[in-house]
């Protein structure tokens, strides 16, 4: 494996096939959950992505049980109390979902279970998403008390419109990979022993396909989504300016607690 991805901590790395890289990350007893290291590692990897020749496609998807189930609680808790944290996540954030909108190689991602966050983000704006039946995708960024930022506001009403948009994103209501696909939310859904061996065979022939064709064509069907960038700078920064009221305080305290929170 190149020697570039030897820095990465929290995803392991391996080439199933010639010129795939499969990214997973590797906090399976967290169910894969963000620390303030996961999250800038999952912005970054994808500079490195780009600048490697010898990939030509990519998976991204998780160990264990879970793709991701977002922010690890005590991130969260210092985005909220810590205004230098937060100014460093919203950068993160933002930079995340560019570097993946720009990122040359095409990106294949395999979601399993929980896929929430910051996971989210990054299993839907893949350019072929794959979620499994019975993998649950939520947006709970309302629940918590802040702004819908991320990609969603930028993203979701591209796929399955913006009536559905909003009401997924406003009631925090957490669907089905299967639901997923049938509203346009993820490119298709599998059985849940189908996963890997399905965003293999895609992202092979992806990598077997004419590179430059390939690329060209990904980068100006996502002008799509850089039309939709003031959108998303606006959702993203309304995002974090939540963080530093009272609601997020709440939210986190009702989730740890694991019960409604009381706004």
């Amino acid at each position: 494996m190149n020697d570039r991805y030897s820095k990465y901590k929290d995803l392991v790395f391996d080439s199933p096939a010639e010129h795939v890289l499969r990214i997973r990350i590797n906090r399976p007893d967290r169910l894969n959950a963000m620390t303030q290291d996961t999250h800038s590692e999952l912005t970054e990897v994808w500079r490195d992505v780009g600048a490697d020749e010898s990939v030509r496609s990519v998976i991204i998807g998780g160990t264990g049980k879970a793709f991701s189930v977002g922010g690890e609680f005590e991130f969260v808790e210092a985005i909220i109390n810590d205004f230098a944290m937060r100014e460093r996540a919203w950068r993160e954030a933002r930079d995340l979902v560019y570097n993946i909108i720009n990122c040359p190689k095409p990106i294949v991602s395999a979601m399993q279970g929980a896929v929430a966050g910051g996971g989210l983000s990054i299993g839907l704006l893949a350019d072929i998403s794959i979620a499994t039946k019975s993998a649950k995708l939520v947006d709970a960024h309302t629940r918590l008390g802040v702004c819908a930022g991320d990609h969603a506001v930028m993203l979701w009403p591209l796929l399955c419109g913006l009536a559905r948009a909003k009401h997924l994103l406003l009631l925090c209501e957490p669907i089905s990979g299967e639901k997923a696909a049938d509203i346009g939310l993820v490119s298709m859904c599998v059985d849940d022993d189908e996963l890997d061996s399905t965003a293999l065979r895609i992202a092979t022939q992806l990598a077997k396909g004419a590179p430059l064709a390939i690329q060209t064509t990904k980068y100006a069907l996502n002008n799509w989504l850089r039309m939709a960038g003031p959108a998303f700078d606006a959702s993203t920064a309304l995002q974090f300016f939540s963080f530093g009221g009272p609601e997020p305080k709440e939210g986190l305290t009702a989730h740890q607690q694991k019960r409604p929170p009381s706004f």
